[in-house]
């Protein structure tokens, strides 16, 4: 008996619990060839080739990739990004074939829920990019909620998860609201919106408005080359719930008030009382403002012609 080879556990197993083991298993980092890595589905964050993804590359090939992305495994083979997607992209373009990844298992709504907080936390992300994201994680949250709580009424369990998102990313419960009501803007309307051109209050306004009323508005706003202020954008989604949006019902909305441009360019205001005498009747304010810019090319075409 004295003379037997007694294996003692390992320090590491003395401290550590069975789940703990295997966990460290999985978390091994592996590198992993660039053509077996495939895109997260519907990934709502750009991968843009910018001044910030070149600095990338340059560090990848100085330095490596630091930080292992997270995949899971495919059931068609190969690995779905979780995290990682510009990493790869900055692998790609310094010429890798391989980087360091973790191989991790997770259902559905888990793998959303750490895509979404691994890419939220970047400085440059554009408003419809948090919109799809907020919503792709609402759903996921809501989703893992109906498992664990399934006497909760809907809209109690709506909340509680609004509430989650909001919590985790910093922002108001409003705010993340307004977020998602953005992905019902049509594509040139959330683009104006990614571009700065129109401000996001009066967007979560517009979004409330049928798809075909976005285009009539969207028509006048590319016409007219101004923006809805606030106020303009809660008088057109009133005027909506009482009956559909018409180019002339938005037109005497936006006409109401000067609607509002960039700062950088002063205006000239005049009152449509003031000058409406000298139109024909029946004339619209785009019309009068037409034929006042081709009266003042006019007197200059003149005026030059006499200082010859």
């Amino acid at each position: 008996m004295y003379g037997q080879n007694i294996s003692l556990p390992s320090l590491d197993n003395l401290f550590s619990s069975e789940s703990d083991r295997q966990d460290a298993k999985l978390e091994k980092v592996q590198n992993l060839r660039l053509s077996e890595l495939f895109s997260f589905k519907d990934h709502p964050f750009q991968i843009r080739d910018d001044e910030e993804m070149q600095k990338m590359v340059d560090s990848i090939k100085d330095h490596g990739v630091l930080t292992p992305a997270i995949v899971r495994p495919r059931p068609e083979g190969g690995y779905e990004l979780v995290s990682g997607h510009r990493r790869h992209r900055g692998c790609t373009l310094a010429g890798l074939d391989t980087m360091p990844c973790i191989v991790r298992e997770m259902d559905d709504d888990t793998a959303v829920i750490l895509m979404v907080d691994s890419n939220c936390q970047r400085e440059h992300i554009l408003p419809s990019e948090r919109a799809k994201a907020y919503k792709m994680k609402l759903e996921a949250v809501k989703h893992q909620g109906k498992r664990h709580d399934l006497t909760s009424a809907q809209v109690e369990q709506k909340l509680w998860a609004v509430n989650q998102v909001a919590e985790e990313s910093g922002n108001s419960r409003a705010q993340i609201q307004r977020y998602i009501r953005l992905n019902d803007l049509i594509p040139d309307l959330l683009n104006m919106v990614d571009e700065g051109q129109l401000k996001l209050t009066p967007a979560v306004e517009l979004s409330a408005l049928a798809p075909h009323e976005q285009e009539e508005v969207l028509e006048y706003l590319q016409y007219m080359e101004c923006t809805p202020s606030l106020s303009q954008a809660q008088k057109l989604k009133t005027a909506s719930k009482n009956a559909p949006l018409t180019p002339e019902s938005i037109e005497k909305i936006m006409s109401a008030k000067i609607p509002s441009v960039s700062a950088r360019e002063p205006q000239i205001r005049l009152s449509v009382s003031k000058v409406e005498q000298y139109f024909p009747k029946g004339y619209t304010i785009e019309q009068m403002e037409q034929y006042i810019i081709r009266l003042l090319e006019n007197y200059e075409r003149n005026r030059s012609r006499e200082g010859r």
